[in-house]
C-alpha cells in the first residue's frame, strides 16, 4: 500500500483559495479553482515534477464556482477524468453555482454581492459520478471520496489512507483563508446543520490534518473545540427559528 502526500496548489492568494495535489502511485487533483485558473494549476502541478499527463483523476469537491470554475479546461489540459457527486450535477452541468447564496455571517454577506460569484462557467460533466463513498485506489491514491453534504447537496471530502482529510469548503479558516489556523465556516453555507453533522462525522474518524480550500491546514483538536461551539451556537439560531437552509427541491 503506498503513501499519499497531500501538496497545496494556491489557486488565489498564497492560501485564499487553494486545490490540491495528492501523489502515491498516480497523481489526483483535487478541485480546479476560479475560471481561468486551470493553465496555473496545470504549471504548478508540473512545478512538483509530476507530468500532468499522468494525472488519472480530478476530484471536484462541490458546486461552487471557486472549486469547479477551471474543471473543464483542466480536464482537456490533462486528458484527466472528473469526479463529481451525484447532488451537485444540476451547477456542474449549468456552469453556475444554486443561489440565492445563503451566507453564514457578514462575509458571506459582503461576498455575496461580488459580481465574479454569479458568472456562468464553463460547465461539465462528471466522467465519474459520485453516489457514495468511494475507493481511489484505482486511480493511484490510498483514499476515499467521502460524502460531506450540507455546504452544498453534493459536497465531498477526500480522506487518505495516513488519515489527512482534504475537506474543500466542510471547514476554512476564518476570514476566507486569512486568518490562519483559526477554525471558521466558510462564507456560505446550504445546510449549516447538516454540514457540522458532516465536520463531525469526519472528525470521529480521527483525521491528521484537515487541509481546507481556504487557508492553511487545520488541526483536529481544534476544529472539535470549535465544532462544539458551532453546535451550541446553531442550536440557539435553530431554537429562535433563524437558520437558514436550501430544501431539497431547490437544491435539485
Amino acid at each position: 500500500m503506498s503513501r499519499t502526500k497531500v501538496v497545496p496548489i494556491p489557486v488565489m492568494g498564497r492560501h485564499n483559495i487553494n486545490a490540491y495535489l495528492l501523489l502515491g502511485r498516480r497523481p489526483v487533483i483535487v478541485d480546479a479553482g476560479t475560471p481561468g485558473s486551470g493553465r496555473k494549476i496545470y504549471e504548478q502541478v508540473a512545478a512538483h515534477g509530476v507530468d500532468p499527463a499522468d494525472v488519472a483523476l480530478i476530484v471536484v469537491t462541490h458546486g461552487h464556482i471557486d472549486h469547479f470554475g477551471s474543471a473543464a479546461e483542466l480536464h482537456r489540459l490533462t486528458g484527466a477524468p472528473i469526479a463529481g457527486h451525484v447532488a451537485d450535477l444540476g451547477p456542474f452541468r449549468a456552469g453556475r453555482a444554486r443561489e440565492p447564496y445563503l451566507p453564514t455571517g457578514p462575509m458571506g454577506r459582503l461576498m455575496a454581492r461580488s459580481k465574479h460569484l454569479h458568472l456562468r462557467v464553463e460547465p461539465f460533466e462528471p466522467d465519474v459520478l459520485v453516489t457514495g463513498e468511494t475507493d481511489l485506489e484505482d486511480f493511484g491514491v490510498t483514499a476515499r471520496i467521502m460524502p460531506t453534504p450540507g455546504h452544498t447537496a453534493g459536497s465531498v471530502s477526500v480522506l487518505t489512507g495516513r488519515g489527512d482529510l482534504v475537506a474543500g469548503d466542510l471547514i476554512a479558516n476564518s476570514f476566507f483563508g486569512l486568518v490562519g489556523g483559526r477554525p471558521a465556516n466558510p462564507p456560505f453555507h446550504d445546510d449549516p446543520l447538516l454540514n457540522l453533522a458532516s465536520l463531525r462525522r469526519m472528525l470521529a474518524l480521527n483525521p491528521t490534518r484537515l487541509h481546507v480550500g481556504h487557508g492553511t491546514p487545520l488541526d483536529p483538536d481544534r476544529v472539535r473545540r470549535w465544532a462544539s461551539r458551532e453546535h451550541r451556537r446553531l442550536a440557539r439560531l435553530e431554537a429562535a427559528g433563524r437558520i437558514r437552509a436550501r430544501t431539497a427541491d431547490a437544491a435539485a
